[in-house]
């Protein structure tokens, strides 16, 4: 066990880190988009995606940049930002049903140049034709592959793979090294958990990235404690 990244978890394992669950899930969302055209739960809602988009948008990355949406769902995320005139988009989920359903929303919704794959973060092979397909499929005309992706997002996913085996820390170590592979040197992760607080994710992932920025969040007081509901936080690759 990696004793820098030691379990601090206090919650247990619940289905939501299972790909049952989410397979389930999303058969029936996609279901319901071909029915009435519901979209689906956009998950830890608008608010915390709209601070995502903001913050890039803010920051003046380029809208050209390679973003990766890690565990994309039904894909509202990239849409978001394929408003806002980010044009290299690639959204991942283990779950096929995600992957249909996010490439039917963005096709009626005109954006139908957002790729959309199916990919588990956990495993290497994966990961390694993902960064393949990256580096090669916007080639054009031979020279040099192009870079590794400038920007990882994730809305929960990290949650998902926590939730799984709470207990032991080997699939959050997996995840932290694999979304280190994909991205170019100094590439930015932005996170966004409700399970875990910031000085968690910090020491979570300190081995491998350098935190740059907390993404402001409604704050709630208890007990005489204040906390937050959610915590988004913006890492740089080492």
């Amino acid at each position: 066990m990696d004793t820098e990244a030691k379990n601090e978890a206090d919650f247990e394992s619940s289905k939501l880190g299972t790909k049952e669950y989410w397979d389930d899930a999303y058969a029936r969302e996609l279901q319901a988009f071909e029915d009435i055209g519901d979209v689906g739960e956009i998950w830890f809602g608008e608010d915390v995606q709209d601070r995502m988009v903001r913050w890039l948008t803010r920051k003046e990355v380029d809208t050209s940049s390679h973003m990766l949406d890690l565990g994309t769902g039904n894909g509202m995320l990239l849409l978001a930002l394929r408003e806002e005139g980010f044009t290299n988009l690639v959204g991942v989920d283990y779950s096929e049903g995600a992957v249909q359903l996010a490439r039917s929303v963005a096709q009626k919704e005109g954006m139908g140049d957002i790729q959309f794959q199916v990919c588990d973060i956990l495993s290497e092979s994966s990961v390694c034709q993902l960064c393949k397909s990256a580096t090669t499929s916007t080639l054009s005309g031979g020279g040099e592959p192009d870079r590794k992706f400038s920007v990882c997002l994730d809305k929960g996913t990290y949650d998902a793979v926590s939730l799984q085996r709470p207990e032991v820390t080997a699939d959050r170590d997996r995840y932290r090294t694999n979304v280190r592979s994909l991205l170019e040197p100094g590439g930015l992760l932005m996170l966004t958990s409700c399970n875990w607080t910031k000085d968690q994710l910090v020491t979570h992932f300190h081995k491998d990235f350098e935190l740059v920025e907390e993404l402001p969040a409604p704050k709630f007081t208890f007990g005489g404690q204040t906390g937050q509901t959610v915590t988004s936080l913006v890492f740089r690759s080492r």
